[in-house]
């Protein structure tokens, strides 16, 4: 973050300085959480679903802050900054910030492939310029200003995810962000339980279209139908991107293989170091990122082969005689479909392998999307399924009606119980892709089978090492 003057934090926040013994000339840090609070940070006391910043307060002086932006409610005086409502005071500054700079600013928005596709981006146009980019999932009303603040003057670009959970929010986003470049990934069932239907969730996305100023561009995946229909609604230039030929980035002679993705776009073939085909929207959406930027194909290249994938989003791990696709971060049926393909895809002489855990967020739509996961896991001829969670039946039930054989197949209470499922199944070079959403905790699999090739390798000396490869 560039220093901000202490007369602009007040001037952009209207905020009002409170038992300030001197006065202070600037800072270069604001931080949210007290644990992480440097000496000479900003304090900004949020109010979250399970936490209230004001309750620690006091923490973050002692670890170092100056001040404290907090809320009228807050008794205590010495070193605050008081507002109204820290969110929007945090929301005016990052948008005062915002327009201190002259760096392209890309949004990304989507069912599933915000990150991957942010992260693809970045990697891009990391070949010739400097940018910023959304760190981790900071896609929401806390993460988006915060992301923003990163911004510094040498950044030529700047990529933010925006998320969203209600019907709303993309515009709310925006209109901090200012975007001038608008990327939609597709759009699937996500969040339903609070959107409250499908047609919301399409309307929510196609708001970042709306707010794009006539001098940017849109990249829209064009495959799919839901973005695609979402056109009208920008005022800029758009380019859709995908397979199919009325598209105007066409992708073609796609190649899948473990650890990398190849095709052509014209006459110029790209890879990619990733796993799975789910891959090619994200590196599509780059290159015409990219391209409309003038970047050079050669240039765009070497972006893609910088990139790496985040822990939990398809990352490859070695342990002990088999493989390990950890795919745990979240889960909805779009992405639980690619985990599918991927592992359909993937080149093996043992067993292909799926532990899954329940898709939540889904509302009364959950089990209709459990038993078209099951068929979906058929269709992609899997050798072993491992369900857990309420919807675990109707995963396995749904596989079984659709012609898997019943010994191929178990669903599980718990952990434990998966655990010694998978002991009895798993033979040296089989391949086990791990998913469900956050709340199924799916990440936790990793150490357990960890210990499970620990104990195999102390029955059946040498010990297999275990080696985390780039994805």
């Amino acid at each position: 973050m560039r220093a901000i003057k202490f007369d602009e934090l007040i001037a952009a926040t209207g905020g009002i300085p409170i038992g300030f013994p001197e006065q202070i000339d600037s800072f270069a840090r604001i931080e949210i959480d007290s644990r992480r609070i440097q000496p000479g940070d900003l304090f900004w006391a949020l109010e979250g679903d399970s936490h209230d910043g004001h309750s620690f307060v006091n923490d973050a002086f002692q670890n170092g802050a100056f001040a404290a932006v907090v809320e009228e409610k807050f008794e205590q005086t010495d070193r605050t900054i008081r507002v109204q409502d820290s969110l929007m005071a945090l929301w005016d500054l990052s948008d005062w910030y915002r327009r201190q700079f002259d760096a392209l600013v890309i949004g990304v928005t989507g069912s599933v492939g915000k990150t991957t596709t942010r992260r693809m981006i970045t990697a891009v146009l990391s070949a010739r310029f400097q940018g910023v980019e959304s760190p981790q999932n900071f896609n929401n009303q806390f993460g988006v200003p915060l992301s923003l603040l990163q911004l510094e003057d040498h950044h030529d670009f700047g990529v933010f995810e925006l998320g969203a959970s209600r019907p709303g929010e993309i515009a709310e986003l925006t209109e901090v962000v200012h975007p001038e470049v608008g990327v939609i990934t597709s759009i699937g069932p996500s969040h339903l339980d609070e959107f409250g239907s499908y047609e919301n969730i399409i309307n929510t996305k196609g708001e970042l279209l709306e707010r794009l100023p006539a001098a940017g561009f849109a990249i829209l995946n064009g495959d799919d139908r839901n973005v695609r229909q979402l056109k009208d609604r920008a005022t800029c230039p758009v380019t859709f991107v995908g397979e199919r030929k009325q598209n105007d980035l066409v992708a073609t002679d796609v190649v899948v293989k473990n650890g990398e993705l190849e095709f052509r776009i014209e006459s110029t073939t790209f890879t990619v170091p990733v796993n799975g085909k789910h891959h090619l929207t994200a590196a599509l959406i780059a290159i015409a990122v990219a391209r409309q930027i003038d970047m050079t194909d050669e240039e765009i290249q070497q972006g893609l082969q910088t990139f790496t994938s985040t822990q939990g989003r398809c990352q490859t791990i070695s342990i002990g005689p088999w493989t390990v696709i950890d795919d745990t971060y979240n889960a909805n049926p779009m992405s639980m479909s690619a985990a599918c393909r991927t592992l359909k895809d993937w080149q093996t002489n043992g067993k292909r392998i799926l532990l899954t855990g329940d898709m939540l967020s889904l509302g009364e739509w959950s089990e209709d999307f459990h038993h078209l996961l099951g068929e979906e896991i058929t269709r992609s001829k899997i050798d072993r399924l491992i369900a857990i969670g309420s919807q675990a039946a109707n995963v396995a039930g749904s596989a079984r009606k659709n012609g898997m054989d019943a010994g191929c197949l178990g669903t599980c209470r718990d952990q434990e119980t998966a655990m010694m499922l998978l002991n009895l199944w798993l033979e040296p070079d089989d391949v086990i892709l791990i998913k469900g959403s956050r709340g199924m905790k799916m990440e936790s699999f990793i150490p357990k089978i960890q210990h499970l090739a620990e104990q195999q390798s102390a029955r059946n000396p040498p010990q297999e090492s275990i080696q985390r490869k780039v994805a």
